[in-house]
């Protein structure tokens, strides 16, 4: 085992290398351990990043991770799955790997990500990123003119507001917008209110916007001639409906063991039995609960995309930096 660094950053996505980049603008010292899971990993283009719109995310990391490679020398980059994270004293964290590997310093970046939980419905896992999409911002745009869409308003999306926004932005990409409750139909009754279609009203809610409350038996993505059409949706009555493209916001939870081994306070969780939901971090400086334990990207907000992870990774490291130097020149702490 070395001697400490400055920062441990746990994760090499876009928060991780972010975090690092700044750090060692003021040289900091720190390991950026990167795990190679990403939770774009099957996304073939990334979006909403100046130069980088409509580009595989995979060489947004590489280039990423050569530039601050090629450039400084304060930063070490290590390819490797952390198992455990703990806190010895009020300046010095420990991690380490499964084979027994262990790294310190001084301080944690915590930018593991999160992983999405996906609904029990057979087909969603292959359907996800080609034809179920989490954001339309992040994604849908390149379908545009869609004669029909659908929201899939169950988990995360499983109360009328968030249905109804969901439905709202896919409504900017297709003629048509189908909520699809999954059985759930008070939830489905509650959507028509908002909608204004429970008096039968012939207006642009019922031309644009309809509520389907079928429990959903499977979906399945359509190929026609090698290129990626749309989503059937199978129902327990044995009917099916076909749309070009649905909208899902589901549940995550954050990856890896380390906010609960380092104590960080957690949000809710869907399986609090399995994994904590998104570590609680004070904006804009993203410190947890943990002095000395900062969290950014993916696993510190419900909004979870590639520019809002610059962003936090950024901030988070600042941050960093300015307790580390407060305490390095025995002044009082901003953070």
């Amino acid at each position: 085992m070395s001697s400490p660094v400055d920062v441990l950053i746990i994760g090499g996505g876009p928060a991780g290398l972010t975090a690092a980049l700044t750090l060692v603008r003021q040289q900091h010292t720190a390991i950026l351990f990167d795990s190679g899971s990403y939770r774009n990993g099957a996304a073939e283009h990334m979006h909403m990043i100046p130069t980088w719109d409509h580009k595989n995310p995979a060489e947004f990391r590489a280039k990423a991770r050569a530039e601050i490679q090629e450039h400084y020398d304060t930063v070490e980059i290590v390819d490797v799955t952390l198992t455990s994270a703990r806190k010895i004293n009020d300046s010095l964290f420990e991690v380490a790997d499964a084979s027994g590997r262990m790294w310190r310093g001084r301080k944690v970046i915590l930018a593991t990500g999160s992983e999405d939980v996906f609904p029990d419905i057979p087909g969603y896992e292959e359907g996800w990123v080609k034809r179920i999409y989490h954001c339309l911002y992040c994604k849908g745009y390149e379908d545009r003119h869609a004669a029909r869409s659908g929201v899939l308003a169950i988990q995360a999306a499983s109360i009328a507001p968030m249905a109804i926004h969901l439905a709202e932005t896919a409504a900017s990409l297709s003629s048509t917008v189908t909520i699809y409750t999954h059985g759930a139909t008070e939830l489905a009754a509650q959507i028509r209110s908002s909608l204004g279609q429970g008096s039968g009203a012939q207006d642009s809610n019922t031309n644009v916007f309809r509520v389907d409350s079928r429990p959903i038996s499977r979906l399945r993505v359509v190929e026609t001639a090698g290129t990626l059409t749309g989503i059937e949706i199978s129902f327990a009555d044995g009917s099916t409906s076909l749309e070009t493209f649905l909208v899902h916001n589901p549940f995550t939870k954050t990856k890896g063991p380390f906010a609960v081994q380092l104590g960080v306070e957690t949000g809710p969780s869907p399986r609090p039995d399995t994994a904590p939901g998104d570590v609680v971090a004070n904006f804009p400086l993203y410190q947890t609960s943990v002095r000395g334990v900062f969290a950014a990207g993916d696993c510190v907000t419900q909004y979870k995309v590639v520019a809002g992870a610059i962003s936090s990774g950024c901030n988070a490291a600042v941050a960093t930096s300015a307790q580390l130097l407060a305490e390095r020149f025995g002044h009082a702490s901003l953070v």
